[in-house]
């Protein structure tokens, strides 16, 4: 499916923000939706091509005037990539009530209600494909990250089904899992040596968002329900997550390694 229109939700950071550059260079008609207007003026002025919406990815209003911008553009819907997420560290035990809603309205609302209304235009058109982006941890528990690991098995969950919903009228949709990635989220899990340390429990090195555009690419060019990056440690999410008992015994060695790998990155 060639690009017509692609719409690129948090945008001003991490993994939407070199999406959005990629596709930028590509002169890629595309609609940016995020909050941080100052990210837009700064990185997103010049090219004709790129409009941007400045609102909230749980807020209805923002993805009506996403969808009022795209009708006036005159172009069809081709894709949209969910990529606005959070994360803010804490036990069950400990983290504050308003981490609840913080976690659940941007990583899970957000791309349910993307998923939703851009999805509806999609049907009506007769295609497009939808890629949301959930995380190796919507596969599989990590603690300390209880309300991440919440949100994006949701979107996760949700994205499946609704796959299984869409595809007899010609809409693609795809979750895609990644692993640590280095972007700000992953600077700020530097700040949680305790919380986040099963999240360092991978290679010494996190992977980049250039790797992370590069396997999006090639799944809007060969369309997959879902897809981790890397493969083998989302069969690894994935065994942990079918056998909680057994994930149990490693948790003692990937928590030091994690807390190995993390004093590293801090070195770094």
């Amino acid at each position: 499916m060639n690009p017509t229109l692609i719409l690129i939700t948090g945008a001003s950071s991490g993994i939407g923000f070199h999406l959005a550059n990629y596709f930028e260079d590509q002169k890629i008609p595309l609609i940016l939706l995020d909050i941080q207007e100052e990210a837009f003026k700064n990185h997103f002025s010049s090219q004709a091509t790129t409009h941007w919406v400045v609102g909230d990815v749980a807020n209805e209003e923002s993805w009506k005037e996403v969808l009022d911008l795209a009708h006036k553009l005159q172009l069809p819907i081709s894709h949209l990539i969910n990529c606005a997420g959070v994360i803010r560290p804490g036990f069950s035990y400990e983290f504050d009530l308003s981490d609840i809603s913080y976690h659940l309205d941007i990583n899970t609302k957000g791309s349910i209600l993307g998923t939703t209304l851009v999805g509806k235009e999609m049907k009506k058109q007769g295609f497009g494909h939808i890629i949301n982006i959930s995380s190796l941890a919507g596969l599989a528990p990590v603690t300390g990250l209880s309300l991440y690991v919440a949100s994006k098995f949701a979107i996760r969950g949700f994205t499946l089904a609704v796959a299984a919903e869409m595809k007899k009228f010609g809409v693609i949709v795809s979750v895609v899992c990644p692993d640590l990635v280095n972007t700000p989220m992953l600077d700020l899990q530097l700040d949680y040596p305790e919380e986040a340390k099963l999240t360092f429990s991978g290679p010494k090195k996190a992977l980049e968002p250039a790797q992370i555009t590069e396997a999006i690419v090639k799944l809007m060019a060969k369309p997959k329900t879902q897809i981790c990056i890397p493969e083998h440690r989302g069969f690894l999410a994935k065994f942990a997550g079918a056998f909680p008992e057994m994930a149990e015994i490693l948790r003692n060695s990937l928590e030091k390694k994690g807390e190995k790998n993390l004093k590293n990155y801090k070195k770094h």
